[in-house]
């Protein structure tokens, strides 16, 4: 590829990981405003969803059917609403740096569960990879000040969530492709939180910040950061862009200490580079999951 292409590549590939990485503390300054978790997240998913899908269909998308259909909306309605909610709930108890390098823990556990469910090989490397994220994790949790223990807890479990979501949706996502899985998967989420936040009652934000942390949540860290990596992982390949995505728990844990003041301690410094550092070698030999991570993230 020639080399202006390329780093047109990496720059998509940089304002994704902006967006993503941005996410966090867009919801964090959403909840000062009184945003509720299920109106943040029906908002996220429906105006990202419609838009996603009105680019999709300008660009002649052929719509997921029959079985590989019903897969993508119980992939949306069931696995996405469990991450979101662990990863949106987990941002109330817990630092935004903090949440976002727990949930890179996934690319390691994808490969413990593939090994444990799916009799896969994981290799020597990719075994010390894995020990070398569980590690990092253990640095990071014990060097966080502030956090509280749910809001750890709830880390987790999005990433848990998330690489069952991996495993389950890897064939479904390959066959439907992942611009039209992706689609799928964010309206059926947005229906169901749609259910929730009219159950509970709408909680829309009452400032012009508020509003602003809500729209840029749907169409800077949801929208533009999933059509972004989509246009990068066409010029990088999978592998190269799903490393370089790893700058998305590093900007988050930029943007919350220039913007929310949280304090990073060393501990958690040498935690994080421990995890991102597995999450790069996991990423260049599992070129499978980054086409899954791309298609939601």
């Amino acid at each position: 590829m020639p080399f202006p292409e390329r780093w047109r590549g990496v720059l998509w590939i940089v304002l994704s990981a902006v967006g993503f990485g941005a996410m966090a503390i867009f919801a964090k300054l959403a909840y000062r405003d009184g945003v509720s978790l299920a109106t943040m997240l029906f908002l996220r998913f429906s105006l990202a969803g419609l838009l996603l899908a009105g680019w999709g269909c300008s660009r002649g998308m052929r719509w997921p059917q029959g079985r590989d259909l019903l897969w993508l909306l119980a992939m949306g309605a069931v696995g996405y609403v469990g991450q979101a909610y662990c990863y949106f709930a987990a941002l109330q108890y817990a630092s935004a740096g903090l949440v976002a390098l727990l949930l890179y823990l996934y690319p390691a556990l994808v490969t413990l569960l593939s090994a444990l469910l799916f009799r896969r090989r994981i290799g020597v490397a990719r075994g010390w990879a894995v020990t070398v994220a569980l590690v990092g994790t253990a640095l990071t949790v014990g060097g966080d000040l502030h956090s509280q223990v749910i809001g750890v807890a709830l880390g987790i479990g999005a990433a848990l969530i998330y690489s069952a979501y991996i495993l389950v949706g890897e064939g479904v996502i390959a066959r439907a492709g992942p611009l039209p899985g992706a689609t799928v998967v964010m309206i059926s989420a947005a229906v169901v939180y749609g259910v929730a936040a009219f159950q509970s009652g709408l909680s829309l934000p009452v400032t012009s910040m508020g509003w602003f942390s809500v729209g840029a949540i749907a169409l800077f860290s949801t929208l533009l950061a999933i059509l972004g990596f989509f246009k990068g992982m066409e010029k990088l390949g999978a592998a190269d862009a799903s490393a370089l995505s790893t700058l998305e728990p590093l900007i988050t844990l930029g943007l919350s200490a220039l913007v929310l003041g949280e304090v990073v301690s060393g501990l958690q410094l040498v935690g994080g580079a421990l995890i991102l550092t597995a999450v790069v070698y996991l990423a260049r030999h599992g070129e499978r999951q980054a086409v899954t991570n791309a298609a939601t993230n």
